[in-house]
Parts: C-alpha cells; sequence; structure tokens
C-alpha cells in the first residue's frame, strides 16, 4: 500500500526540493500543510494535496493526519516549541508514530572549537528555542528522528555525512538539496529511529562556512 507523508512547513526551501524528490524517486502521496496555502501549486495534483493549517493548532494537525503514515516537519519561528507540543500531542492522538524534525546544529553544545563558539554567537537564542523543541520531540514516545544541518548553500549537491548526537559535530556547511535527500532516505528506509543526527558536507571543516 502506499504510503502517505504530510509535510509541515510545506513552503520552505529544504521541503520544495525533498518533495520534488519524494515524486520522483518514491510512489509516496503527500499532503502539504502550510499556512496560507495559496502560496504554492502541487507538483503532481494526482499525489498531492495542499492543506491551509498551523503547525501549533493541534485540531488542525489532528485533521491533516488522517491516512498518514509519516510526518515531516521543517518549521521554524519563535513559536518553535509550541509547534512541537502540537505536533507530538496530535500525532499521539491520531496515532501516527513516525517523524522527520528539521533542528539546527548546536543545539547541545556539540560544535567543536571556534567554530562552535562562532554558531553559538551567530545563532544565540535560536539555539535556545530549538534545543526547547527538540527535547519535546525528543522526550515523545514517536519514532522520531531529529536532523540538525550544518549551515545550509543552494549548491545543487546531494554530498553529506553524518554524526550522531553524543559525536562531535563535523563540517561547516551542506546543501539543502543534500538535507532534502535524507528526509526521504530516513521516511523511505525507516532508519535512525529516536536519534538525533548532525548533517554536514565532508571536508569543510572551519572557522565558520567558507560562504559566510
Amino acid at each position: 500500500m502506499t504510503k502517505k507523508v504530510l509535510i509541515l512547513g510545506a513552503h520552505g526551501q529544504i521541503a520544495r526540493l525533498a518533495e520534488k524528490e519524494f515524486l520522483a524517486e518514491t510512489d509516496f502521496n503527500l499532503k502539504l500543510y502550510l499556512r496560507n496555502s495559496s502560496r504554492i501549486r502541487t507538483e503532481d495534483a494526482t499525489r498531492e494535496e495542499i492543506i491551509d493549517g498551523d503547525a501549533a493548532n493541534v485540531e488542525q494537525l489532528e485533521k491533516a493526519l488522517q491516512g498518514v503514515d509519516a510526518v515531516y516537519a521543517n518549521l521554524a519561528g519563535n513559536n518553535i516549541k509550541e509547534q512541537a507540543s502540537a505536533v507530538v500531542k496530535a500525532m499521539d492522538s491520531v496515532g501516527v508514530k513516525r517523524l522527520v524534525w528539521i533542528s539546527t546544529l548546536g543545539i547541545y553544545d556539540e560544535v567543536p572549537g571556534k567554530f562552535g563558539e562562532w554558531n553559538n554567537t551567530t545563532l544565540g537564542n535560536y539555539l535556545t528555542r530549538y534545543r526547547s523543541a527538540a527535547d519535546v520531540i525528543e522526550d515523545s514516545d514517536l519514532d522520531y528522528t531529529v536532523v540538525r544541518p550544518a549551515w545550509l548553500t543552494n549548491k545543487d549537491e546531494i554530498d553529506f555525512e553524518v554524526t550522531q548526537k553524543e559525536e562531535p559535530f563535523k563540517g561547516t556547511e551542506v546543501s539543502r538539496k543534500s538535507i532534502a535527500h535524507v528526509v526521504v532516505e530516513l521516511i523511505q528506509n525507516n532508519t535512525e529511529l529516536k536519534r538525533s543526527i548532525g548533517v554536514n558536507k565532508p571536508g569543510t571543516d572551519g572557522d565558520k562556512p567558507a560562504w559566510y
């Protein structure tokens, strides 16, 4: 039976790239969930449905989760912890277990050296907010994967390596296309369950991203 994936924050750059890969490389059907749904159109109307909704609204999420096998959350904002809580509550309520949640590097103070210091200073309170959201996900009983990308580029490449939560973060940057590919693989293969993974492009170590 064909899987159905709910993409939260479907207007985001990584989400749009993941959408294209899901359609090209899998037979999955997609629900594209975002505020102000007029901002996007379907790539394939036979396999996609657009839903106007707020990721902090449990009732709207529960409705969108009907018939869904997995959730990919590409969310942002000052209320990211509130959104995380709503997603967990709605998924528990409906009985959907699989969640891939995009976070950011540095939430566990896992980025070493001068780059770690620069990252902490540059991101500041953003790290605190994203850590609090990741804590909500990790404290849940969902089959989650938290994804912590390095600083993002728009390079047209899939080139990445993975570190685990307890390991020092590697590299400084990674392409959005690589993160989209990781998301698709995680849901397709159901891997890295109950883990938080860092994702970077190999060989990009430095005091800060080369492009910054």
